[in-house]
């Protein structure tokens, strides 16, 4: 998949199905970017989360209002960039996204079921139950060709994580402008 110009400020989209470490990477993205974080998780209202936790999986009625409240927060750090974490699992959900903020780079943690599983087990108190593991992965849909996005390898640190989308987008570490230290303006 080609990777588009990012945009500048960034503005990105973490995505991937639950596990995958959307909300770890997509933070120590913000930071090494200097932009601000926000998870798409603390956007969902209280009917969804209810219905997550007893173990019920979110139909696209349930999901378009979240995904409407995602995209008006890209759309309100577009000028100054900004980093959501998102499962955005469906094209259709990411179309959504992008009607707010187009200009918007998904970056796609995958991996496989087998590894997402043993991560979600892992995380006590999450109201995304291992069971539902399934059922994202039979949500996804891939980015596709005509996306402006990346893919990346969850099976690797965080660390790794960052410089892997610094390498592939030849991204800069800091989007702050210090026009002393070049001498020119913006």
């Amino acid at each position: 998949m080609p990777v588009h110009p990012v945009p500048d400020p960034p503005l990105l989209t973490v995505m991937g199905v639950s596990g995958s470490g959307k909300t770890t990477v997509g933070a120590a993205l913000a930071q090494r970017l200097r932009v601000p974080y926000a998870d798409a998780d603390d956007f969902h209202p209280a009917e969804n989360v209810a219905k997550m936790s007893a173990g019920i999986p979110l139909d696209d009625t349930d999901r378009l209002p979240w995904l409407r409240s995602i995209g008006e927060w890209l759309a309100g750090h577009a000028a100054g960039g900004g980093v959501i974490s998102c499962s955005a699992l469906k094209r259709a959900y990411r179309d959504v996204l992008r009607e707010s903020a187009p200009q918007q780079l998904f970056v796609h943690l995958s991996g496989s079921q087998e590894v997402i599983a043993r991560r979600v087990a892992g995380r006590p108190g999450h109201f995304m139950p291992a069971s539902l593991v399934e059922s994202q992965f039979a949500t996804l849909e891939p980015l596709g060709e005509d996306e402006h996005g990346l893919v990346l390898d969850v099976d690797q640190s965080v660390d790794a994580l960052v410089e892997a989308y610094l390498t592939a987008t030849a991204g800069p570490t800091d989007h702050t402008t210090d026009q002393s230290a070049t001498g020119a303006a913006s």
